[in-house]
């Protein structure tokens, strides 16, 4: 698989960096400056901790938009470009609820993966909304960054289809001529696990494709060696904060009893 040649070892750990509110968003603190601090540390904080990916995600512009400001993308590139060189491990990206954004500033940055809704229709509190994955494909292409990796979600949090089907059925849909890179599993909303279940059955039908499954929400120290069974990498975020509260700051000490889990997993543990 892809992962274990970006990654470098088997079951890969990424961590979710989440971005204090930008420029623009109601809760923007009104400095800059204090938004990269925070972002500079937090970074520090999950590379002292050994994570082996780190995805820069928007997670604090709240309420989200369909659309982001073109404000909200420049500043994420502004932010990611001013870190760049303390960067030690693989990165990505994700505009929350904007996969062409995401795209955009996967090229902007270098990045080597994006997560989104590249495809789908769907509903929640912040409405109707579609992606299409062919613009999305395509724009990639145009863009000449094929080698950017898609991590598509199955089911997105705190957000469904308009109409139910099999998660098999949407699992294989979306695998379907090849064009996604990995398939992530979510809960109900950030810091929530996802149902063993749909997380198992996603991971049966992805195999036969070559295609990792990433456990998007809700990893945490007590369950990560039963999701490492029904997946091929995690995406987590929570419960690397202080307390595992979800507006917190990261704590690198967290960071590394979860790690140390980990690296007792590899090692047939």
């Amino acid at each position: 698989m892809w992962i274990h040649d970006m990654f470098g070892v088997e079951k890969p750990i990424i961590a979710l960096l989440h971005l204090d509110a930008l420029p623009g968003d109601p809760g923007f603190c009104g400095s800059l400056d204090t938004v990269l601090e925070h972002a500079g540390a937090d970074l520090k904080a999950l590379q002292d901790g050994g994570v082996d990916g780190i995805l820069f995600a928007n997670e604090f512009s709240l309420p989200y938009q369909p659309v982001a400001d073109i404000a909200t993308i420049s500043t994420m590139a502004y932010i990611i470009g001013a870190l760049k060189s303390e960067i030690k491990v693989p990165f990505g990206v994700n505009v929350v609820k904007n996969p062409i954004a995401t795209i955009d500033l996967g090229a902007a940055t270098g990045a080597k993966f994006g997560r989104s809704c590249f495809s789908g229709a769907y509903m929640g509190e912040y409405g109707l909304y579609t992606s299409n994955s062919g613009e999305a494909i395509r724009h990639r292409k145009a863009l000449d960054i094929e080698d950017f990796k898609l991590l598509f979600k199955v089911n997105p949090e705190a957000d469904t289809y308009l109409v139910q089907r099999d998660v098999k059925v949407v699992a294989k849909s979306i695998m379907f001529g090849g064009f996604a890179d990995g398939l992530c599993v979510s809960g109900a909303a950030a810091g929530c696990e996802p149902d063993n279940g749909i997380l198992s059955e996603v991971y049966s039908v992805a195999k036969s494709r070559n295609v990792p499954v990433f456990c998007n929400t809700g990893c945490r120290h007590d369950n990560v060696r039963d999701k490492l069974t029904r997946c091929d990498a995690v995406c987590m975020g929570t419960a690397f904060k202080k307390d595992g509260i979800f507006n917190g700051r990261v704590d690198v000490e967290r960071v590394r009893s979860f790690m140390d889990i980990v690296a007792d997993i590899r090692n047939g543990n």
